[in-house]
């Protein structure tokens, strides 16, 4: 079930009254009922793969907590299974035509197997999750979850189960101990993201997917201006659809009395590509620099084995996104900017005073700028159907190759009318300004602490989806990006 379907709009508000209308004590069971029942909708069968990962990691925390003697033997069970489950179903494929492909080139002949089977949505989510969780139990940072309801629950929770945020234990885990009562409050403090992730989504990521479909499908039949537009466009659609389901999914639990974490802070005002990182799907980030970046040694080690650590936890995050060498160089290439920054502090610094550049509003709006189009360079990486294609891309954007196509420049030619494109200018113009003031002034609670602001924003932002949102006859629903993840 989408949250961008006419079925979640029914699924949302029945699940609010049912919740609030059981007994305390059912509530957690009707919940986890819900929740897989939303997830079935999509891939009945691969419900099983989430009570399997919910079984072993709760079995497994449980007996770190009962038999600590033996806690690695367990922790390294959980994450084992979980990870040869993810690897069977997303990398597998990916594996063996790789290692094919490299026997080849030693003069061997090798056919790769190819397992005929889906791709279990949101997969890479509730698995972090779940191993998250049996590594705080390993380290001591919570305790074994003993009721199976709640921890079932806590894995498979509906409004983050399919693309997140990928939540911590701590935080959502003693949540669902907490009797929540109906109050407005709550439905008012979730009505804001949630119409704030529609708009994002049907108003202006699957407006821009269109752009970025019929130029990224031949990029060789569009001029360089072309392509740099779709690259742009691609930046915000992600961007927005993403972002729009971390804002559904925290609207719709904020509705039952339930706190998920802020999972992007206006990416494109960062400063730097940490910076950027700091903002972009904060759980995931935070999730490698708990688990895998602080374990490798951190920053707290020789600067030769910093930037190494640095590089792996970019290439695993790359590999995270998706089983393709052009993941894989996308995350290289965003710990390459990195390890640049880091290398060239100094001499940047000094640059800078030698120059007399002293700190301000217009090195800060420079820096956003170079930062913005070191992201979008990287992000052709993660869209192009190849390293070819996007070699290619980047190549005739930066006028090194010819782009192969003719004519005059036109954004009339990728696919969407003059009305549209004065619209999109518009909503995404709306995107930056809400995303600046929300940086800058914490707009939301201002927005929420205030009745009229609050109902004029509703008002505004339901008219907008209505009237230019893409939905009805003839329009092909757009999937959620992160899906395939």
């Amino acid at each position: 079930m989408s949250f961008n379907s006419l079925a979640y709009l029914i699924f949302l508000p029945l699940t609010i009254l049912l919740y609030y209308l059981s007994p305390v004590k059912y509530r957690n069971y009707l919940l986890l009922a819900l929740s897989y029942f939303f997830y079935m909708r999509w891939q009945a069968a691969y419900a099983l793969l989430i009570f399997i990962s919910t079984v072993l990691t709760y079995a497994c925390g449980r007996l770190i907590g009962s038999r600590p003697r033996h806690k690695k033997l367990w922790v390294a069970l959980s994450l084992g299974v979980n990870l040869g489950i993810l690897f069977f179903f997303k990398y597998f494929n990916f594996a063996a035509g790789l290692a094919a492909e490299v026997a080849g080139w030693w003069g061997a002949t090798a056919n790769a197997p190819v397992l005929d089977v889906l791709l279990p949505v949101g997969i890479s989510f509730y698995t972090f999750q779940a191993l998250g969780y049996t590594i705080d139990v390993y380290r001591g940072q919570m305790e074994p979850e003993k009721d199976f309801a709640i921890y079932g629950l806590f894995v498979s929770f509906f409004p983050q189960l399919v693309a997140g945020p990928i939540e911590r234990s701590g935080n959502l885990l003693p949540q669902f101990r907490e009797e929540h009562s109906f109050d407005w409050a709550n439905i008012n403090r979730g009505m804001l993201p949630l119409l704030w992730g529609f708009f994002k989504k049907v108003v202006i990521a699957d407006q821009l997917a269109v752009v970025v479909n019929t130029v990224y499908s031949a990029p060789d039949s569009y001029l360089p201006l072309q392509l740099a537009a779709a690259t742009v466009a691609f930046a915000f659609q992600i961007y927005c659809d993403f972002s729009a389901y971390s804002d559904i999914a925290r609207g719709s639990a904020a509705m039952l009395g339930f706190r998920l974490m802020r999972n992007f802070n206006a990416p494109y005002f960062s400063t730097s590509i940490q910076d950027f990182w700091r903002r972009w799907h904060i759980s995931l980030t935070t999730w490698f620099r708990d688990y895998l970046y602080f374990p490798l040694g951190g920053s707290r080690c020789s600067a030769p084995r910093h930037y190494l650590n640095v590089l792996i936890v970019f290439l695993l995050s790359g590999l995270w996104h998706g089983a393709s060498l052009t993941f894989i160089v996308w995350g290289l290439l965003n710990g390459v900017y990195q390890l640049i920054s880091f290398i060239t502090a100094s001499w940047r610094k000094k640059l800078l005073n030698s120059l007399r550049i002293k700190e301000g509003w217009l090195l800060t709006w420079v820096r956003c700028g170079v930062t913005f189009i070191l992201v979008c360079l990287a992000w052709v990486f993660f869209r192009a159907d190849s390293i070819a294609d996007a070699c290619h891309i980047i190549g005739a954007i930066l006028g090194l190759l010819p782009s192969g196509a003719g004519g005059e420049f036109s954004l009339i030619a990728l696919g969407l009318k003059a009305a549209d494109l004065k619209m999109l200018a518009v909503a995404m113009a709306t995107l930056l300004a809400v995303d600046f003031a929300q940086l800058r002034w914490g707009l939301d609670e201002r927005v929420n602490g205030n009745i009229w602001l609050k109902y004029l924003a509703w008002f505004l932002l339901l008219a907008f989806i209505l009237i230019f949102g893409s939905y009805g006859a003839g329009y092909d629903p757009q999937d959620f990006v992160y899906f395939q993840f």
